[in-house]
């Protein structure tokens, strides 16, 4: 499953020539706007597995493949998170761009695109806590609030899918996953509220309310 982070504004240098150091992403704390939490430890392996191969994440602008400005030359987690060092491509507009407006303060910083390997949820705040990661690329953004639906979305199509396998062993929903369950299916939040208040209530236990749900389901996609 691949996804990326909110912005985090935390750049230590920047120099003319475009080399410039910052956190990627910082571990603990609170959760972010899209409810994450980073463990210590989550970028280990990648960074392993990046340093055996000889290769680095990519460094692009907006996270747009079809932008590289520069590239990598350095990462490794700390005691706040994860440090990258990097160089814009001076000679290329975007980089020089990237590199005007970082120095200016008019940008947000940098967002990291990654693969989840391992996480955990608490299932009674919705918190997810990223335990290892894959490290695809980390980019220089400008507004982070537009990656909001993205992550918001993979993350329902991930929780259906964990639920529909739920409901295939036999294991009984509750309220609240029965909403994740349809809004990961298409629902809006409203539609998945309105759902899971009719199937729920007052029909019996959440399992035969689901079967029942399922049906609806199939009964408005006809």
């Amino acid at each position: 499953m691949s996804r990326i982070t909110a912005p985090v504004l935390d750049l230590k240098a920047l120099k003319d020539t475009g080399e410039f150091e910052g956190y990627g992403s910082t571990f603990g704390g609170e959760p972010d706007a899209y409810g994450d939490v980073i463990a210590p430890g989550a970028y280990t392996a990648s960074l392993a597995a990046h340093q055996a191969k000889g290769t680095m994440p990519k460094l692009f602008w907006q996270h747009d493949a079809d932008q590289p400005i520069g590239k990598w030359v350095g990462a490794r987690e700390d005691g706040h998170g994860l440090l990258m060092q990097g160089k814009l491509n001076m000679d290329v507009q975007r980089g020089r761009e990237a590199h005007a407006l970082l120095k200016a303060g008019d940008i947000d910083g940098l967002s990291i695109g990654y693969r989840i390997r391992e996480y955990s949820v608490d299932t009674d705040s919705g918190v997810w806590t990223l335990e290892k990661l894959d490290l695809v690329e980390v980019s220089i953004v400008s507004v982070g609030a537009n990656e909001n639906a993205v992550v918001q979305s993979v993350k329902a199509a991930k929780a259906a899918h964990d639920l529909t396998e739920k409901l295939r062993a036999g294991d009984r929903l509750t309220e609240r996953e029965f909403e994740t369950w349809l809004k990961g299916l298409g629902f809006s939040n409203s539609q998945a509220e309105r759902a899971a208040r009719v199937h729920l209530k007052g029909q019996g236990e959440p399992a035969d309310a689901a079967d029942d749900g399922l049906a609806f389901l199939r009964a408005l996609r006809a």
